[in-house]
């Protein structure tokens, strides 16, 4: 039988059940077999994510691990000396930084037509926080690699129950041995908490959150892709666009890797009522590996565009805050639009390409909002 390529290699059934996370209480839970929590879009109001507000996604049941228990990380494969490293041992190696955005493929699948399966994840599967640990490519220098490495596979501890395969992802040997993909221990200048990792992820920047592998314990490199449903199954687009609605077969997929170029409206919240006169617009932008240069602002329904101010200096792999003051908005329902441009020429489209997992949605953002009218505004 055909694989269809439509889920996100989940083959448990999802649970009603509620998860009471007292530091996340005010996210959106989405109900699953595992725990996903979507950060609301008007908490965005900050460069760094708070870890409070930063979204959740698990494929499996989170494994349990006390910080003082013993952990261990091993590194084999395609290696001269295959080594295992503990927490020690990641902490005496020279402790790289970086500010980068982390998004789940399927932010923004809630928006597609026709509906795909998966979680039905809003604007707020993303976050962006500030990583720290050893990079990747030292701790696979000191294993030493031989010349049949062609990818980089990644295991963690999270528990896989009934038929349900390991989460297991392989990136190639360049993305492993850039500078910026690490082994991160700390988030936003804290050890990583559970719900994000503890106590080591791969950071692999500018590429989709499920390459971010938590709860690490095994690096194995490898002579080719890993074959394994995460990979195989799961986390692929069409190599050409299809129908909406339609499949895509085996051999013309390909695994998603880099960002889209997006931006999203924090606020106002759609639907909200706003006075008239000024309004403040504002959200953030991002991309893969190039630079954010320009976010425009339609606020009658794409019609016209005016520049919106961009916050700060461009960081590399992080999102970019921007804002606008529409000066003279008048009474009634209005479509309000953001459309983000890169350095590398990507502008985001009117329409996002379909495909059968509602990955990397990146339309041009819309909401809608209400000015009111004085007598409105007399309540």
């Amino acid at each position: 039988m055909e694989r269809s390529f439509l889920s996100e290699g989940k083959t448990a059934q999802p649970s009603s059940a509620v998860q009471t996370i007292p530091e996340k209480e005010r996210m959106i839970h989405h109900p699953s077999s595992s725990l996903e929590l979507e950060m609301p879009v008007e908490f965005l109001k900050s460069w760094i994510t708070p870890v409070s507000h930063f979204f959740v996604r698990n494929h499996l049941e989170e494994p349990s691990i006390s910080p003082g228990a013993e952990w261990h990380l091993t590194v084999a494969g395609e290696v001269k000396k295959p080594i295992t490293l503990n927490l020690p041992h990641l902490a005496g190696m020279a402790r790289h930084s970086i500010t980068a955005v982390l998004e789940c493929a399927g932010n923004g699948r809630a928006f597609y037509q026709p509906q795909t399966p998966g979680s039905p994840w809003g604007r707020g599967a993303v976050g962006n926080a500030h990583f720290s640990g050893p990079r990747l490519r030292d701790i696979l220098l000191r294993a030493g690699l031989k010349a049949t490495a062609r990818h980089v596979m990644f295991r963690g501890l999270d528990q896989a129950s009934g038929e349900t395969p390991p989460f297991i992802r392989s990136i190639p040997i360049e993305k492993a041995l850039d500078e910026d993909t690490l082994v991160a221990t700390h988030m936003n200048d804290a050890p990583l908490t559970t719900h994000h990792g503890f106590p080591a992820r791969a950071l692999v920047p500018g590429w989709i959150g499920a390459s971010w592998c938590k709860w690490l314990t095994e690096i194995r490199v490898l002579d080719k892709e890993f074959e394994g449903e995460f990979m195989r199954e799961a986390y692929r687009v069409p190599c050409q666009p299809v129908p909406p609605g339609t499949l895509a077969s085996a051999g013309n997929t390909r695994a998603l890797t880099e960002l889209s170029t997006k931006s999203i409206i924090a606020g106002p919240a759609p639907g909200a009522t706003v006075k008239t006169g000024a309004v403040t617009i504002h959200g953030a932008a991002w991309t893969s590996d190039a630079e954010i240069t320009a976010v425009d602002i339609s606020t009658d329904a794409g019609v016209t565009w005016k520049a919106a101010e961009l916050e700060g200096d461009p960081v590399r792999y992080a999102w970019r805050l921007w804002s606008y003051t529409w000066k003279d908005a008048e009474p009634g329902d209005h479509i309000i639009m953001s459309r983000a441009m890169d350095s590398r020429g990507r502008r985001q489209p009117p329409v996002a390409t379909w495909n059968p997992g509602g990955y990397l949605y990146h339309a041009i953002d819309q909401i809608t909002i209400h000015v009111r009218t004085q007598a409105e505004g007399a309540g």
